[in-house]
């Protein structure tokens, strides 16, 4: 929405946001989190449908309510990461990003040139349907687009370092559950794993964000230094419902 801050401007003003990552697809549960509060959502095309037309729906939807989306696409998926910025996506968050190289096509993928190869135009939503500049939409992308990686597997956490200094990388969002499905006897400890790369995040002054499966961890995250908490609504969701149906006599 025009004269509403980006959520980049958001954190770079240093507020901290809650969101939601929302699976399945139905408008009524994005408008659902937006009306509840949430500030921003993040839709996940890598573990629920990828399907453009619902992606596209989803965003308008929040954008009707002033909430800001970041899509998860799938990984190495360049045409998703340029369909979901077209769409007006405020950013993007990329699964197994574990190498510099890897991090460094994902930039490339979500800018335009110089910095990247995302292919312009200005006639989508992002581009209010060409009735934005070209000069003013290339502006207003590489002021406000969000790139986030995730670091998923040892590997990534060896290299936290380089990943994390990738140049217009904004932050990470370390993938938990897979971290520890690729992590072996031979690797240190899981949460050590979590802390070294949050502590690089902290360290070259990098958006950290935390997905949760509750109030309490969302609580924790926030206190232990995250910008961004991000809620498993699918787990939420679940649990309420496992909650509700224990009151059977």
């Amino acid at each position: 929405m025009t004269g509403v801050p980006s959520l980049k401007a958001r954190l770079d003003a240093g507020e901290r946001v809650l969101g939601a990552l929302l699976r399945a697809p139905g408008e009524e549960l994005v408008e659902m989190a937006a009306v509840a509060g949430f500030d921003f959502l993040l839709l996940d095309g890598e573990h629920g449908p990828a399907d453009v037309v619902e992606l596209r729906r989803h965003i308008a939807f929040a954008a009707v309510h002033g909430v800001p989306v970041l899509v998860r696409v799938g990984s190495d998926e360049p045409a998703l990461v340029l369909r979901a910025l077209d769409a007006g996506a405020q950013g993007v968050v990329a699964p197994h990003v574990d190498t510099p190289d890897q991090a460094a096509a994902l930039v490339d993928s979500a800018y335009y040139p110089p910095y990247g190869h995302r292919g312009f135009a200005t006639y989508g939503r992002s581009g209010r349907f060409g009735l934005v500049s070209p000069d003013e939409h290339k502006q207003r992308a590489l002021a406000e687009t969000l790139v986030f990686g995730m670091i998923e597997s040892p590997e990534g956490v060896r290299a936290v370092t380089e990943v994390v200094g990738t140049e217009r990388l904004d932050g990470i969002m370390v993938g938990v559950a897979d971290l520890a499905a690729s992590s072996t006897p031979e690797d240190p400890p899981h949460a050590a794993q979590v802390s070294r790369v949050h502590d690089e995040l902290a360290a070259q002054g990098r958006l950290r964000m935390d997905i949760v499966n509750g109030r309490a961890a969302a609580e924790a995250s926030f206190a232990d230094g995250a910008q961004l908490v991000v809620y498993n609504l699918t787990a939420t969701i679940m649990g309420h419902l496992a909650d509700l149906q224990t009151a059977r006599p």
